[in-house]
């Protein structure tokens, strides 16, 4: 392929790919996958259901149902402040904080590193990766380009 092919057919993928409102998209569809986890995993926490007590007593803790309502509770306060566009950089900074312990509880318990161990940085990479891309604010804050 020469290079004026190239560009016939990179050109307007590029543009696409650069324009406001699929980077919007983008970082919305990030977001909302966390959110939807994180919820899931409160909604799961407060009942609290025997598989998660369990879990928790696997891992170290006391699996006392206050403890997993009030983890759930935690971290359901967590995703709403990153759900609301004014809070979510607190939120986003609660949530990698959430997501630093529940690493250091499968890095202390000994739980394998890239399914385990690593899912809290997964998550919190998806965090901020969704914010990034749906906050021009944040965009503007971290250029990497010195505008």
């Amino acid at each position: 392929m020469t290079q004026a092919e190239i560009a016939t057919v990179f050109v307007p993928l590029m543009s696409v790919v650069t324009s406001p409102r699929f980077t919007l998209w983008c970082g919305r569809g990030l977001s909302g996958a966390v959110i939807g986890f994180m919820l899931l995993d409160g909604l799961m926490k407060l009942p609290p259901f025997p598989v998660v007590t369990e879990a928790m007593g696997q891992l170290g803790f006391f699996a006392t149902p206050e403890l997993a309502r009030g983890l759930g509770l935690l971290g359901l306060l967590c995703t709403a402040l990153y759900a609301w566009p004014r809070t979510a950089v607190l939120g986003a900074i609660l949530l990698t904080g959430y997501f630093g312990g529940a690493m250091a509880t499968h890095l202390r318990a000994g739980s394998p590193l890239f399914t385990h161990v690593l899912f809290g940085f997964y998550l919190g990479v998806m965090v901020w990766g969704g914010l990034f891309l749906r906050d021009p604010r944040l965009r503007t804050l971290l250029s990497f380009n010195g505008k």
